[in-house]
């Protein structure tokens, strides 16, 4: 295999969108588009290509027609599914994208057996889960990317309150990438400035809740999903997996006894690297953050009750 390769299924606004942050930033040697939609893969591979003569390092930009055209990929990014619109939860996503993960994971079995997983697809959390049960792999390779849009979300908040720092605002969340997700002020800062010293609690409480409400607020505007700042997120954890940089991220990872729970995937802050998870870093929680942590993880686990009850592991 020569070069770096990174596959992306689902050539979605998402997919393009972290297509063209890949292409922009250099990271890859080559970028693989897979969709269903053969044409909407084949057109936005043109077009980014087009784009890559003013990009560092001339990034190869391809569509796959058929699965086997994602052989031999570092890094499979998961982005395909049905995107959430108008009023639609996340959990009104689970049955459908549940079922589209079982042909791409067979796939990626078969063509990519090296690979570390991105999953993007909602409900995130469990969508994760369900990849790392059908491919059977280790857990450190497969990651969702969760924490790294809702940390950038609060970031934006939190820049947006102070107006100074978008650059050095560094936040932290926690537990699912929904409704129950757990913004963590008291470990984020701003230049490494704590935020208990730049902004007051009641403020910093309206920055939490535009913060779990930062997807839906797009879905109002746009009628549908963001993809700028998730297709950034996804580049930047390509990025740390393919330089090795070992970069601490929030990321929704299968636990087994961290932080006191097992086979369920959850957000917490993991080491990124080469092999995918490097370590999961368990952080000393009080008992407020326990509790909301056990929430969060007890939502995820609702999700794929449903699943085990309509005998989609069987």
């Amino acid at each position: 295999m020569v070069g770096r390769r990174v596959g992306i299924v689902g050539a979605g606004m998402v997919g393009a969108t972290a297509a063209y942050s890949l292409v922009m930033t250099g990271s890859c040697h080559r970028v693989i588009l897979y969709d269903i939609n053969t044409d909407v893969a084949k057109g936005k591979a043109i077009d980014i290509g087009q784009s890559t003569c003013y990009s560092p390092k001339g990034t190869v930009v391809t569509a796959a027609e058929e699965p086997s055209g994602l052989k031999d990929c570092d890094i499979i990014v998961i982005t395909a599914g049905v995107p959430r619109k108008g009023d639609m939860t996340r959990a009104d996503l689970l049955m459908i994208n549940a079922g589209i993960m079982k042909d791409i994971v067979a796939n990626i079995k078969k063509y990519s057996p090296n690979a570390i997983i991105l999953c993007v697809s909602n409900p995130l959390d469990v969508m994760t889960y369900v990849v790392q049960k059908l491919i059977g792999w280790d857990r450190s390779r497969i990651i969702g990317m969760a924490g790294a849009l809702d940390g950038a979300r609060m970031a934006y908040q939190i820049q947006k309150k102070v107006g100074y720092g978008s650059g050095q605002t560094r936040a932290m969340i926690l537990g699912e990438h929904g409704q129950h997700m757990i913004p963590y002020p008291e470990i984020s800062a701003v230049g490494g400035v704590p935020l208990d010293q730049l902004i007051n609690k009641k403020d910093m409480e309206k920055i939490i809740a535009r913060t779990k409400e930062g997807g839906a607020e797009i879905v109002k505007h746009l009628g549908t999903s963001a993809y700028y700042a998730p297709g950034r997120s996804v580049s930047v954890m390509v990025e740390a997996i393919l330089d090795d940089s070992r970069l601490v991220m929030p990321s929704s990872a299968v636990l087994d006894g961290e932080y006191g729970y097992n086979d369920v995937s959850v957000g917490v802050p993991v080491v990124l690297g080469a092999r995918g998870i490097h370590e999961i870093i368990e952080l000393n929680l009080d008992e407020s953050m326990q509790a909301k942590f056990k929430e969060s993880v007890e939502a995820i686990r609702e999700n794929i009750e449903v699943l085990n009850l309509k005998g989609f592991f069987d």
